[in-house]
């Protein structure tokens, strides 16, 4: 009988952690399957059909219990990511920007990252790669609300 219990503990566990770890119908959830299926042909088989009865109506009533614990709003609040997102959308008038203006790299450009041309900081995108901070940057070109640089090339 313990041998039974454990495989109910194993399975619930494994079913568990594939509603909440690793989603997906994956190895745990199969392996949680299988093993409550196991606990009901294990107890059918060693111990006749009163106890295999009692035990698949058990692994019913506790996945079904599983399930609505899982699926309460409290369980997902606690996992869920609840920050509000204050950023936004760049919009900038293309009248107060030209192609051929400098500015300098606030943030490095991987290639997206942030310069100040002007008075005002932009979001732009480096033609050439990764660009670093404090690196002065020239306007290529100005295109979907999106400002392409390219480093500014010194004569020495």
């Amino acid at each position: 009988m313990a041998f039974i219990i454990i495989l109910i503990a194993v399975g619930l566990v494994l079913m568990l952690a594939e509603i909440l770890l690793i989603p997906g119908v994956g190895v745990a959830g199969i392996l949680g399957l299988i093993s409550l299926g196991g606990s009901c042909f294990y107890a059918f088989h060693e111990f006749g059909p009163e106890t295999g009865t009692i035990v698949t109506v058990v692994n019913v009533v506790l996945l079904v219990a599983l399930t609505v614990y899982v699926l309460r709003a409290k369980t997902w609040k606690k996992l869920a990511l609840n920050t509000n997102i204050d950023s936004k959308i760049q919009f900038f008038d293309e009248n107060t920007l030209a192609v051929g203006d400098t500015g300098k790299t606030i943030t490095r450009l991987a290639p997206m990252g942030t310069a100040k041309i002007g008075e005002n900081s932009y979001e732009v995108k480096s033609l050439e790669g990764i660009i670093d901070p404090g690196t002065e940057v020239e306007i290529v070109m100005i295109e979907d609300n999106r400002i392409y640089v390219k480093p500014v090339e010194k004569d020495f």
